[in-house]
């Protein structure tokens, strides 16, 4: 890793860790299996262990929004808002600099890039990583084109600068090289070179490169199936705060994948990702809460964890809380049915609910209806 001046650098290594578009691997078939043998709210009957499988590919996830990190440079007082770069003048470089006069730890690259000049991060970025060969730099420019902020999205400009930067040593760019190679974003996949830049980010800390190295070692065709091998990088990515790799690692202690099998380490995973948003957690450990699974019963706090995760849109949220609202104290049927009625839209659906739903009166079955087109934004069907 080239070495940098720490009181300007800090700033842009603490905001690319934080603002990295975490465009990680989401969980393989087996994954997924284990969330769906998760979702029984009554108390199964013992079932044997299923026949290992080979998972499908996992597939990478789409951009997500960037967000303001916790570390960020205090902004500058001239402006709080963060308009589109796109619609700014030229005056904004200077604005940036006048503002670093009286703080100079301000990064001025990621102060620009964080408020939404992307022309000017851009420029900002250009001189500094032509002139002082700053790998950080390179990774934001890298990060602007493959993104198209404040230039046109160009895959072979980014895929150059986060080549340079990668060879100074950034791991930032090594985990960003590794998922365009790996997508084939910029040129043909190249799944056996992404896996690789993956393992060299991953080994010098990058929790998200470590959870997507962990996806090939499961999904065994890059890489050799492992489950061990995974499971010890998602540990290291879930000490690190990485939900994706709290629920994944959660997964494997409930199924006793890669590691021994443990109930209470799976929902404490299960907890710590549902507590950073995770909404797959969050209906998993509703269901550990409303069954008493591996912690405490909570039937309030599993019904308040459900129906956080029902309006997030998860149909399996959806049909959870429409059957434990039919259980629960106090009961609700009526909002149980809506939430059914919803879920069957996304093709989640539940013969058991079907007969609950048939056996409401037809006044009560009008409103659970209704409260499913509002939610919906459609009309309710016509008696």
């Amino acid at each position: 890793m080239q070495s940098r001046d720490s009181s300007k650098q800090h700033g842009t290594r603490a905001a690319m860790n934080a603002l990295r578009l975490v465009v990680s691997l989401t969980c393989c078939a087996m994954l997924a299996t284990g969330a769906s043998a998760q979702i029984s709210l009554v108390p199964p009957a013992a079932k044997p262990a299923p026949a290992a499988s080979k998972p499908t590919p996992p597939k990478p996830r789409k951009h997500t929004p960037l967000k303001k990190p916790a570390e960020a440079a205090k902004k500058p007082a001239a402006s709080q808002a963060a308009p589109d770069a796109a619609k700014k003048s030229g005056n904004d470089s200077d604005n940036a600099a006048a503002s670093a006069k009286d703080d100079p730890n301000i990064d001025l690259v990621y102060g620009a890039y964080q408020r939404g000049f992307y022309r000017t991060a851009f420029d900002l970025a250009t001189k500094r990583a032509t002139e002082k060969n700053d790998s950080t730099a390179m990774t934001m420019l890298g990060e602007l084109y493959a993104n198209g902020q404040g230039v046109k999205r160009n895959y072979a400009k980014a895929i150059e600068w986060y080549k340079k930067a990668s060879d100074l040593g950034d791991r930032e760019a090594m985990f960003a090289l590794a998922m365009l190679r790996i997508d084939g974003r910029g040129g043909s996949p190249n799944r056996e070179e992404g896996a690789k830049l993956l393992a060299s980010s991953a080994k010098l800390g990058d929790p998200k490169a470590a959870y997507n190295l962990a996806m090939l070692y499961l999904d065994g065709q890059t890489l050799p199936q492992n489950f061990k091998r995974a499971a010890e990088l998602l540990r290291v990515s879930a000490d690190a705060g990485n939900a994706d790799a709290q629920y994944a690692l959660a997964t494997f202690y409930k199924e006793g994948t890669g590691v021994e099998k443990d109930l209470e380490k799976s929902v404490r995973l299960l907890q710590a990702a549902a507590l950073a948003g995770n909404v797959p957690a969050e209906v998993e450990y509703a269901i550990a809460l409303f069954n008493g699974s591996g912690t405490s019963k909570n039937e309030a706090a599993a019904v308040s964890l459900l129906r956080k995760a029902a309006r997030q849109n998860n149909a399996i949220a959806q049909n959870r809380l429409a059957r434990v609202l039919g259980q629960a104290v106090p009961m609700d049927k009526i909002e149980g049915l809506k939430w059914h009625i919803v879920a069957k839209t996304s093709g989640k659906g539940d013969l058991m609910l079907d007969e609950a739903l048939a056996q409401l009166s037809p006044e009560d079955r009008a409103k659970a209806e209704a409260a499913a087109a509002k939610w919906l934004g459609t009309k309710p069907n016509s008696p």
